[in-house]
């Protein structure tokens, strides 16, 4: 896999739309998948897997959200993790996908074109669920941070929900994102929820957070175990900046370091 690729290293002909609202388009990603041979938000496995691989064993079933084209199940699949389940919202990136995982023999990973808001899968049937990066689309019309649009709230929490419901009565729930803790531990801490919350970062010149919820350990009073948060710094190198996309620079080109 190349490590922190660029868009154009990463064989991408498709510049980052105008406006981020496009992110919540089909068609967009459609148009996209079907130029782009390969892209990692919030850098590729070898930068956060020593935060992943605690939570994995050779059995585990896992259900990645919104695969896109990462190569993050193959990474898994080489490491003996083989019942791996993957999801897009797009129907070319699910069948370029597909087609680009028989090519390399991993014929074990199922690929499915899927919406994590109705995840068409029967209760507790995950040890691990997995999200890089999906999440954070539907945050891109929410407004003031602080205080989200009802109708991002209403996404974020069917998001939820679902995979609350999928994951086993022990499962774990991944979540790496931009996603500072002040604005998504009111999701994760919701009170239908039984999972507990912890968190570390990953990352050189920002921080990326990796998120672990565990489902069936939230406390009586609905705290969480947490390394302690400091907020790093927003000043972020060329380099960081040049491997993500527009969706994730587009506020904070516009602060001042």
């Amino acid at each position: 896999m190349g490590t922190d690729e660029t868009p154009s290293s990463a064989k991408r002909n498709s510049d980052p739309p105008s406006s981020a609202s496009a992110y919540l388009d089909p068609n967009y990603w459609n148009e996209r998948f079907s130029n782009e041979e390969h892209y990692e938000w919030f850098k590729d496995y070898s930068h956060f897997r020593h935060l992943m691989q605690p939570n994995l064993k050779p059995n585990s079933s896992v259900l990645e959200l919104g695969c896109g084209n990462s190569q993050l199940s193959e990474e898994l699949y080489s490491e003996g993790i083989t019942n791996i389940t993957c999801i897009d919202l797009s129907s070319v990136a699910v069948q370029r996908m597909q087609e680009r995982l028989v090519s390399k023999g991993y014929t074990e990973i199922k690929v499915l074109e899927a919406d994590m808001l109705a995840l068409p899968f029967s209760d507790d049937c995950f040890d691990v669920v997995i999200e890089k990066g999906t999440m954070d689309v539907l945050f891109v019309d929410s407004g003031d941070p602080w205080n989200p649009q009802p109708a991002t709230v209403s996404k974020v929490m069917a998001t939820l929900e679902n995979v609350h419901r999928v994951l086993k009565p022990d499962g774990i729930f991944i979540s790496i994102t931009f996603g500072q803790p002040h604005f998504r531990r009111p999701f994760f801490q919701n009170s239908n929820f039984t999972w507990s919350i912890e968190w570390s970062t990953f990352g050189d010149g920002f921080h990326y957070f990796f998120y672990i919820l565990r489902k069936g350990r939230r406390t009586s009073d609905g705290g969480d175990s947490s390394e302690k948060f400091e907020m790093p710094s927003i000043c972020l190198l060329q380099e960081e900046l040049e491997g993500e996309d527009y969706i994730f620079r587009t506020n904070i080109d516009e602060m001042d370091c």
